[in-house]
């Protein structure tokens, strides 16, 4: 589907993704936290190696998984709420709505 400027009626048309990139980010600094935390509160003395190789996995994979469910969200805030569609042509913003 080529999608035109409503404007202008240009085809030179890019999405700024702003709610994706957000959203992926915030989900993938969060969940590498949250899989850091996780990690380290349930460690008991000792092992000091292993518990820093497992909070350091625990926190590459929570990060991916709520980085990637981050900017689902962020593409679903994107196509239905915000302007996410500029024309190179004539700088118009403009949605899937009235593109």
């Amino acid at each position: 589907m080529i999608i035109k400027c409503p404007n202008c009626q240009s085809n030179r048309i890019v999405t700024k993704d702003v709610a994706k990139k957000t959203c992926g980010l915030l989900g993938l600094v969060g969940g590498a936290a949250s899989g850091t935390t996780r990690t380290l509160s349930g460690v008991a003395l000792g092992g000091i190696i292993g518990m820093i190789a497992r909070a350091l996995l625990n926190a590459l994979i929570d990060g991916a998984t709520a980085g990637i469910a981050g900017a689902k969200l962020g593409e679903v805030i994107d196509d239905k709420i915000l302007d996410n569609y500029q024309c190179l042509a004539c700088d118009f913003e403009f949605s899937q709505k009235t593109g």
